[in-house]
């Protein structure tokens, strides 16, 4: 069984900014702050950013500038199978190493535990982030994949969840979407309130994966101001162009492309016990071909699919994965799906599991994962419903070639 689809491009608002050239402005505002002497803890998590490289290369510099001595720290919680060596090599993989920054990388797992937040809530904090005079924290600020509230991804959870290490972020997970929502926002508070953190670079990305904004927000401003950025984001998502489908293709899954690999914001799926699912999108069945590689084998995310293929099931890497999922305890994201020997069996398995389907009506969209959705590949259905809408490219174009892997995208 093949398809044949037609590759499509839809537009989104393209509001790019160039970095060096936005950047300095922002950094200007921390001119205050007595740099000289001070070693200064830079936190760089592990998400994919965009220009993150460029980001904190450039809060390195400016540190030095100021007479400081910068050195960056992971703030990513329990990833990289929550040891100091795995989140080192994330970092790496997302072009962030001692070298191309110029600066030392401090990875450790150990913490500090301060004051308690009230409401017997624990907090703790990296021990090399407590250790420096000052704390920048570097991270996008985006709609979250577990919940949705005032304070999502963004500098608020980095604070409390990322520079919490894995003990943290257990603790707060541990306590479900309402932790989320109630606790970590406490947490955040109390830690900005010890005057260790200096400042938070809060970057939005607009639909187009590129870097539109870039704020440097005070410590005292983070809480008040991340909201609003919050929504900005939120409104420069990237979407599917049409909200009901029968199979969804999708190329590849990551923890560069979202915390889940599947961003559940476009797919549509949760899967968190207790929470309703979305109701504005329904796609019948899922197939995902492939793992990034900088996920390092933590193929969290996959309990969101149908169908899997053998060559992603064989990427994995099951410490990564289960220490994640064992820190934010939604367990049926890591449940593995019916395994396919190929890309081609993957979509028999998809289509078998989609009822009363009428030839030709069939409503499919192939992407290349869930963070980059203007070029997209649909069905002939979908083709009639949004040809007003989109820039046809070719097609229709088989999609899988005679070993039944996928074809290439650019057909």
């Amino acid at each position: 069984m093949n398809v044949h689809l037609y590759r499509v491009r839809q537009s989104f608002a393209d509001r790019s900014i160039t970095v060096r050239t936005a950047l300095p402005d922002e950094l200007d505002k921390l001119s205050s702050f007595p740099f000289a002497g001070k070693k200064i803890a830079v936190a760089s998590g592990s998400r994919g950013i965009t220009d993150i490289d460029k980001i904190t290369r450039m809060v390195v510099d400016f540190i030095k500038l100021k007479g400081g001595h910068p050195y960056i720290f992971p703030a990513m919680g329990s990833h990289g199978g929550a040891t100091a060596e795995g989140q080192v090599k994330i970092l790496a993989s997302l072009g962030i190493t001692e070298k191309s920054m110029d600066c030392p990388i401090r990875s450790s797992m150990e913490v500090v535990e301060l004051t308690g937040a009230g409401e017997d809530i624990p907090v703790f904090l990296d021990k090399n982030a407590w250790q420096a005079d000052g704390i920048i924290l570097v991270n996008r600020i985006k709609p979250h994949t577990d919940f949705h509230d005032r304070y999502e991804s963004g500098l608020v959870k980095m604070a409390a969840i990322g520079a919490g290490k894995k003990v943290q972020a257990a603790g707060i997970h541990g306590r479900g979407p309402q932790g989320l929502k109630n606790i970590l926002p406490a947490v955040s508070r109390h830690i900005f309130s010890t005057g260790k953190v200096i400042a938070g670079i809060g970057i939005i990305e607009d639909a187009y994966d590129h870097t539109m904004m870039i704020r440097v927000l005070h410590a005292n401003e983070i809480m008040e101001q991340e909201p609003g950025l919050l929504e900005i984001a939120r409104m420069n998502m990237p979407c599917l162009p049409v909200r009901d489908l029968h199979i969804l293709i999708v190329d590849q899954l990551g923890k560069n492309i979202s915390g889940v690999g599947l961003d559940p914001n476009i797919i549509g799926r949760m899967k968190i016990p207790g929470e309703e699912e979305p109701t504005d999108i329904h796609i019948d069945r899922i197939m995902v071909d492939d793992l990034t590689k900088e996920s390092l084998g933590n193929a969290l995310g996959i309990g969101l699919a149908d169908v899997i293929t053998r060559k992603l099931f064989d990427k994995i890497s099951f410490r990564a994965m289960y220490e994640n999922i064992y820190t934010s305890t939604l367990y049926e994201r890591a449940w593995i799906p019916v395994i396919a020997e190929h890309a081609a069996n993957a979509y028999r398995y998809a289509h078998r599991g989609c009822y009363n389907l009428e030839p030709g009506r069939e409503r499919i969209i192939r992407i290349r994962d869930t963070l980059h959705l203007a070029d997209l590949f649909v069905s002939g259905a979908i083709l009639e419903e949004i040809r007003n809408k989109v820039e046809i490219i070719s097609g229709p174009v088989r999609q899988f070639d005679d070993p039944g892997e996928l074809c290439g995208w650019d057909q």
